[in-house]
C-alpha cells in the first residue's frame, strides 16, 4: 500500500532539504534519496563560498536573498553558517572588467596584493573585489535544513531511488526503493539525475546537461591567514582559498560535460593546478590530502529550472541550479514553496504570476528576477 503526502521530493542534496525544511510544518512532506547518504554527491563537494557578484542577474538575486535568509537564521543558532571572506578576482584588464557586476569593485594591483601577499605580482595586472562574500559552512547548513524538515514532520527516505512513476488522476504514484508514494505533486531535485527521473516519470526531460568541476585539499609551506580573501581567475582557469591553518582549496575550474555519474578526478587535473599554481604564487603546495570532483548541472540558457511542468500537472521542477547551488539554495525553495502551495490550493491550475505575491516581498524579488527569462517549464 502506498503512503499518501502531498508534496514527494526526490533529491537529498541542497536543493531537496531546503524546499523540505521550507515546506515542513506546511504540508505533508516525504524526501527520496537514492544513496546511503543525503548530500552525498554535488551538495558534498561545494567549494563553500556564497558569491554575490557570481553568475548572471537571476543568480545573483537570488544569492543575496540566500544571504538574506542564512544570515536570519544564524541569529538563532550556537554557530553560524555564514563567515565573512571577500572574494577577489585577478586577470588582465579586459577580463576582469567582463567578469565584474555591480557587486564587485575594482581594486589596484597594490591593494590586491595587500589582500594576498602570495600572488606572483607579474601573475596578473588587473583586480576585481566582492567584500559581500561569506564562507559558507555547508555541512552545517545541509544538516539544519535536514533538521528543520524531520521537526516539521517531513519523513526522509536514504537508500531509495525512484524505479517507477507515473501520473494517476490527480495526483502522482511513485516507487522508491521499497516503498509506494502518492501525492499530489511531486518535485524533480535530482541533480545531474533530474532529465531521467522526468523520463522515467513520462515527462519530456529539459536537456539539462551536467559538467565536471574538480577541487583539491592541498597542503602549502607559506599558509593563507584568516581574512585572506577567495582568489580566483577571471578567465575560469583556476580559484583558491584557505581551507585551514596549513591547508587551502585548489580547483582548475574545468566545466568539462559529462553524463550523471558519481565523478572522480581524472588523473594529473590536480597535479597540473598544483604545478601552475606554484608558479603563480608563492604558496609551495607540497601534496594533496584529498581531491573530488562534482557535478554542475545547467540548462542551455544557464539559468535555474523552478517551476510546475505546464504539459505534466503536479510535475515541479527544482533542478539545474548549475555551480549555483549552495547560493542559490535558500531564496530558490522558498520561491519554490510558494509556488507549491499555491499550486495546491489552486487545484494545480496554472503558476501564478509573478506579482501574485505582492511586489513587496523579499520573496517576489526572486520571482520577479526569475519571470524575466523562465516562469514556468514549457509554458
Amino acid at each position: 500500500m502506498s503512503a499518501n503526502y502531498d508534496v514527494v521530493i526526490v533529491g537529498g542534496g541542497i536543493a531537496g532539504l531546503s524546499l523540505a525544511s521550507a515546506l515542513a510544518g506546511k504540508c505533508s512532506v516525504a524526501l527520496v534519496e537514492a544513496e546511503q547518504s543525503l548530500a552525498y554527491h554535488s551538495s558534498a563537494r561545494s567549494a563553500r563560498q556564497l558569491i554575490p557578484s557570481y553568475g548572471p542577474p537571476v543568480v545573483q538575486e537570488l544569492t543575496l536573498r540566500t544571504l538574506e535568509l542564512i544570515a536570519a537564521q544564524d541569529g538563532t543558532r550556537p554557530e553560524p553558517v555564514l563567515s565573512p571572506r571577500s572574494f577577489m578576482l585577478i586577470g588582465d584588464d579586459s577580463s576582469v572588467r567582463e567578469k565584474a557586476s555591480g557587486h564587485m569593485r575594482r581594486i589596484t594591483h597594490a591593494e590586491a596584493m595587500e589582500l594576498c601577499p602570495v600572488l606572483n605580482p607579474e601573475a596578473f595586472t588587473a583586480a576585481g573585489l566582492d567584500t559581500g562574500s561569506y564562507g559558507c559552512n555547508a555541512p552545517l547548513l545541509l544538516e539544519d535544513h535536514r533538521q528543520r524538515a524531520e521537526a516539521g514532520g517531513v519523513d526522509i527516505l536514504t537508500g531509495a531511488r525512484v524505479h517507477s512513476a507515473q501520473r494517476l488522476g490527480s495526483g502522482w504514484e511513485l516507487g522508491a526503493g521499497q516503498e509506494g508514494f502518492q501525492a499530489a505533486v511531486v518535485v524533480n531535485a535530482a541533480g545531474a539525475w533530474a532529465d531521467e527521473v522526468a523520463v522515467l516519470s513520462g515527462v519530456e526531460k529539459v536537456q539539462l546537461q551536467p559538467y565536471r568541476r574538480t577541487a583539491a585539499i592541498v597542503d602549502v609551506e607559506r599558509p593563507l591567514p584568516e581574512g585572506t580573501p577567495m582568489v580566483a581567475a577571471a578567465d575560469d582557469s583556476f580559484y583558491f582559498r584557505r581551507d585551514s591553518e596549513h591547508q587551502i582549496l585548489i580547483s582548475p575550474a574545468e566545466s568539462v560535460p559529462s553524463g550523471p555519474e558519481d565523478a572522480q578526478p581524472y588523473p594529473g587535473d590536480v597535479e597540473a593546478l598544483i604545478a601552475r599554481l606554484n608558479t603563480l604564487t608563492t604558496l609551495g603546495i607540497r601534496g594533496v590530502s584529498k581531491a573530488w570532483t562534482g557535478l554542475r548541472t545547467e540548462a542551455a540558457d544557464g539559468l535555474p529550472v523552478v517551476g510546475f511542468d505546464a504539459e505534466a500537472p503536479g510535475f515541479f521542477w527544482l533542478a539545474g541550479q548549475g555551480g549555483y547551488g549552495f547560493q542559490t539554495s535558500s531564496g530558490i525553495a522558498e520561491l519554490a514553496a510558494g509556488l507549491i502551495l499555491s499550486g495546491m490550493v489552486a487545484g494545480q491550475g496554472p503558476v501564478p504570476s509573478a506579482g501574485a505575491a505582492g511586489t513587496a516581498s523579499p520573496a517576489s524579488r526572486t520571482a520577479e528576477a526569475l519571470a524575466a527569462t523562465r516562469w514556468s517549464i514549457r509554458r
